[in-house]
């Protein structure tokens, strides 16, 4: 007698689960404001005298006088988009220089014994004690700004690059070597492929030091259409503690959109086939 095979009827998920999701995840950073806008509050106006209130005045009052004002906020936005370009510029030639270094440290041991060495000392020197040198160098411009940029963002790429190439499945080197690939076709078709996902996270985070350093470039230098961080110690030298805010707000919320314009593009390049894109 034979048995007949029973397929388990298919089960549906509750229509009402999948916006409930998405709602937990919003929730999360609503309330996480919520209660930073709170600590705000109670330190501008309960733990701070009324003649020291300046200093960190109550976030309506930064809104009324700063973000509502259009005449402050055109000024604040055009320094924004000064900085972002910077930013922007800057992440290019960090990816470009990081990726190309990471590989040619993968390709060849005695690059990486050269090399390594002085990526490691190049992150490990703070940035502030290097900018006096590279405005004696090259200039109190645009190009002294991206410099500051590449240099705080670099390290991270080149090391998961490297990461990401040594990495690779043993068996699967083999599998090339059997097949009588070359090096480079190796590289091409399954190291960088199979280490695409260290490269996107890499880029995730060298896109906030990115931001970073072009605000860093631009209070050390001032030359040049002011960037966010010229206005940012601009406003620190006059007690504009309003205006201070509302610079700080709009450079921190830029950030936030950098890195999140990168975990899309995390998601949407790794994320089908790895974990660290879901």
């Amino acid at each position: 007698m034979v048995g007949l095979a029973v397929s388990a009827p298919a089960v549906s998920r509750p229509a009402w689960r999948i916006p409930y999701r998405w709602l937990g995840k919003a929730v999360v950073p609503l309330v996480c404001i919520g209660l930073a806008l709170a600590a705000w509050y109670t330190v501008s106006l309960v733990l701070l005298a009324p003649d020291r209130r300046f200093l960190l005045p109550p976030p309506h009052q930064v809104f009324a006088e700063s973000l509502s004002n259009p005449a402050k906020m055109e000024v604040m936005l055009h320094a924004l988009a000064v900085t972002a370009r910077v930013a922007v510029t800057g992440l290019f030639f960090a990816a470009v220089l990081g990726i190309a270094i990471g590989v040619l440290m993968s390709q060849a041991k005695a690059v990486e014994r050269v090399v390594y060495p002085y990526a490691v000392v190049l992150q490990a020197i703070p940035v502030l004690a290097v900018v006096p040198l590279i405005g004696l160098w090259f200039g109190y411009g645009l190009t002294a700004r991206v410099l500051v940029c590449v240099l705080i963002a670099v390290h991270p790429i080149i090391a998961m690059t490297l990461f990401g190439i040594q990495s690779v499945d043993h068996n699967l080197r083999e599998l090339f070597t059997l097949g009588r690939a070359n090096r480079l076709r190796r590289l091409i078709s399954l190291e960088l492929p199979a280490a695409l996902p260290s490269i996107m996270a890499s880029l995730r985070t060298a896109a906030g030091l990115s931001v970073t350093g072009a605000v860093i470039g631009d209070m050390f230098f001032a030359k040049g259409q002011p960037g966010i961080g010229t206005l940012l110690d601009t406003y620190r030298a006059r007690l504009q503690s309003e205006d201070l805010l509302a610079a700080l707000l709009l450079a921190a919320l830029f950030g936030v959109a950098v890195f999140a314009i990168f975990t899309v593009a995390q998601r949407l390049t790794v994320g089908r086939w790895h974990a660290s894109g879901r």
